[in-house]
């Protein structure tokens, strides 16, 4: 096989291949079994048909045609290897010429990763947000701990921010009784903004079986972006009676002896829990930072495709019905025009992160364990409350794993990154990342392109 590469831009090529037919000699063999199999003709057994009979019987082009269908996405897997081409998305494959007995020519047009270079990591530097623990939030953590051990109690007076109350809920739009917004004895804690929009304000100073009405949009269903006039009837009102923050809770609810014990492991749980906090915005920041000093050519179809991906997400909801989409944007207080132009630049802004990042890993010989790969598997099926062996099958049909794959490791090689940045907090101070996430790994070597997946996992790819 020969084949030679044009680069018609930074982010694209052509390849041009040609296979002598002494080569597809296995494709032949597999294509005259394959037919044997399909076609019954008198006096052979299925199967058993010889190679001049298929032909007399089907024709010469039904088996080139067989043979070049089953040939040409290996030897374009083949050429791109010898390549060493990093390609993106699906190739347009365009066969120019079967000379029968002699050879096959086609070409590919794929996008590619492009070249990048990259600054020194070292030379990267930001600052984030000083680690301050308050008073104020040891407190609302001892009080989150002790509404855990609290009990409910009935209250004869109307409703008050922070009560359980047992509510029924109607709706409707335009006269029309709305089948989603209708809902019996439905416990809610007033104040938690876990259901519609101006829902806490009616219910507040509303006693057990009154019934106030306000108007609210809806955001889901067949009246999504449209007003809907909600009836809340409250039947009952209840309040949580929590216990004393005692040495006795403290025993009760920890391995603690005394209150200040367990205020002082709180005040610990929260230092952890902002430092981690820190480190995340570190990671953002410098990520941000690698992104506007680093020039890369993005790949036009790679944009587009990501772009129809976000923008078959964003109507999903609704049904794929681009009017409803359309109402809702305006009832957020923004056009059609507006959100598409943010979506390509955010379309744009992840093409631009995964290449990076794929460069990176690359370059630092960032890899992926398997204890890694189950890890981010389990912690993604418990996202969506299925099994690890459930969300292996389905990403496999779809053809995630490589993309999962792919997320690893350009989170390992974002982190690598952080670490040789310079990160400081708001008082100088530098971030220490081993303290907080531990030692690094030592680098090791990059696995090769063709023994990960096939392309990068960009949205057109996926």
């Amino acid at each position: 096989m020969k084949s030679t590469v044009e680069h018609l831009s930074p982010t694209r090529v052509r390849i041009n291949v040609e296979v002598p037919f002494d080569e597809l000699k296995p494709n032949f063999d597999r294509a005259y079994r394959k037919l044997a199999k399909q076609v019954r003709i008198p006096g052979f057994r299925p199967g058993k048909a010889p190679a001049r009979v298929l032909e007399s019987r089907l024709g010469r082009g039904v088996v080139l045609d067989e043979v070049v269908n089953e040939a040409i996405p290996a030897k374009y897997m083949e050429a791109v290897s010898s390549d060493e081409l990093k390609t993106l998305g699906r190739p347009d494959i365009e066969v120019t010429k079967i000379e029968d007995g002699d050879h096959l020519a086609f070409t590919v047009e794929v996008d590619i990763r492009p070249e990048i270079t990259v600054p020194a990591f070292g030379e990267l530097s930001v600052s984030v947000d000083d680690v301050e623990i308050t008073d104020d939030e040891v407190d609302k953590q001892l009080d989150d701990l002790r509404a855990r051990f609290g009990t409910l109690s009935g209250a004869d007076r109307p409703a008050e921010d922070g009560d359980f109350v047992s509510i029924d809920l109607s709706g409707t739009v335009d006269g029309e009784e709305v089948p989603d917004a209708a809902t019996t004895g439905l416990s809610y804690q007033v104040g938690s903004g876990e259901l519609i929009d101006g829902i806490d304000e009616a219910i507040v100073g509303t006693a057990a079986g009154e019934t106030k009405t306000f108007t609210s949009s809806l955001v889901a269903g067949d009246f999504a972006g449209r007003d809907a006039e909600i009836s809340v009837t409250v039947q009952s009102v209840k309040v949580r009676e929590l216990p004393e923050a005692d040495d006795d809770f403290a025993q009760l609810a920890s391995e603690f002896d005394t209150i200040d014990e367990l205020r002082d492991n709180l005040r610990e749980r929260v230092g952890m829990s902002k430092r981690m906090q820190q480190g995340v915005q570190a990671r953002d920041k410098v990520l941000d930072a690698l992104l506007e000093t680093t020039e890369v050519p993005l790949p036009e179809t790679v944009v587009n495709a990501e772009v129809e991906m976000r923008a078959h997400d964003a109507v999903h909801a609704f049904d794929h019905d681009d009017a409803k989409f359309n109402e809702f944007l305006e009832a957020q207080g923004k056009t059609r025009e507006e959100f598409d132009a943010d979506m390509r630049t955010e379309a744009e802004k992840a093409v631009k992160t995964q290449l990076v990042l794929d460069s990176v890993a690359d370059a630092e010989g960032v890899n992926v364990s398997d204890q890694e790969l189950t890890e981010r598997i389990i912690y993604q099926a418990q996202r969506f409350g299925i099994s690890p062996d459930e969300y292996v099958n389905r990403a496999q049909q779809s053809g995630q794993l490589g993309a999962i794959f792919a997320d690893v490791r350009r989170g390992k090689a974002l982190a690598a990154i952080v670490r040789q940045a310079t990160v400081t907090d708001a008082s100088g101070n530098t971030i220490d990342f081993d303290a907080l996430f531990g030692p690094a790994e030592p680098a090791e070597p990059a696995v090769p392109v063709e023994e990960t997946a096939a392309e990068p996992e960009t949205a057109e790819a996926r």
